[in-house]
């Protein structure tokens, strides 16, 4: 799947399980939420790493990207083109 669909994707699962009435703001504090979880779990996987742990770590890391998405839906920002754009930027930017 890629960019396009999943954006695609989080706005039709959105509309079936009626996340679609969430505001701009709900959705931020969703997001930081699903990214507090998140590491909450990079904490226990850096503890006791194992199979369980490092599953659940997907599925969070999968939360705060669906949630980006749901976010630029909610704004009107076509993510794939955005990340196109950045990566150009990028690509002539330096760090130091």
């Amino acid at each position: 799947m890629n960019t396009a669909e999943f954006q695609q994707y989080v706005s039709e699962f959105s509309k079936i399980k009626g996340f679609d009435t969430s505001t701009i703001e709900q959705r931020t504090l969703y997001l930081m939420t699903e990214v507090g979880e998140l590491a909450k779990e990079v904490l226990s996987v850096s503890f006791q790493p194992d199979a369980e742990k490092q599953e659940n770590l997907g599925h969070e890391m999968y939360d705060v990207v669906w949630n980006i998405f749901d976010l630029a839906n909610k704004l009107g920002i076509d993510l794939e083109q955005a990340f196109r754009s950045k990566m150009e930027i990028n690509d002539k930017r330096t760090w130091s």
